[in-house]
């Protein structure tokens, strides 16, 4: 299985970053014509997103990640224009830019420092031998057989279960899990996956995850 399933919740933050640039573009003091040519790019971007993040996944989270960093360096010398007009709304508006550049910017070293981690036990695994070849049948629209999908998680979820501080085994449930179409529960493996790989305390580790 390659890593780039490792990226199982990228469309989903892909697609918060397009509706939050959406938003903001909607509530700036800007011409109509330039919210309407704006807001078409995003929405290239977000078709973009659906159809090729689960082929060319690392390439969309760079492209991303410089979306993301503009749009926050934009949004920041914004704030600080409408809180030196004065009057209550542009102050209003001013503090809301500068509180989304900074959940932005905390989401985005948080997705970076996740992927980078994720990429490194993959290289370790792969370097091991234990890395899972992406041999599971696909349909003609290149999602994997759901049949042997669920096959494959069982027989990884038993694994787990044998050997539940090992955190090679959870970044394969972590594959599994996405093979399977289970986003939210592959990116929860793949931390505790990290988190064992770290050397935090496997009881702590392992009490989090509901183990």
């Amino acid at each position: 299985m390659s890593r780039a399933r490792s990226f199982s919740g990228l469309r989903w933050w892909a697609t918060a970053v397009i509706v939050l640039l959406v938003i903001t573009v909607l509530i700036l003091p800007i011409s109509v014509g330039s919210k309407i040519w704006l807001v078409a790019m995003l929405a290239f971007a977000a078709v973009f997103t659906v159809l090729e993040v689960g082929a060319k996944g690392r390439i969309l989270a760079e492209l991303m990640i410089g979306l993301l960093a503009l749009y926050l360096a934009l949004a920041f010398h914004r704030a600080v224009l409408l809180l030196g007009t004065g009057g209550w709304l542009p102050t209003l508006l001013g503090v809301a830019m500068l509180v989304i550049p900074a959940v932005g910017t905390w989401a985005m070293v948080r997705e970076i420092v996740f992927g980078a981690r994720t990429e490194r036990l993959g290289r370790e695994l792969a370097a091991r031998g234990e890395l899972p070849a992406d041999d599971l049948p696909r349909t003609p629209s290149g999602r994997y057989v759901r049949a042997a999908a669920d096959e494959h998680f069982d027989v990884v979820r038993r694994e787990v279960e044998a050997f539940p501080a090992d955190w090679g085994g959870w970044y394969r449930l972590s594959l599994a899990y996405s093979a399977s179409g289970d986003g939210r529960r592959a990116r929860r493996s793949m931390r505790t996956a990290i988190a064992l790989h770290r050397g935090t305390d496997p009881e702590t580790v392992l009490a989090r995850s509901g183990r």
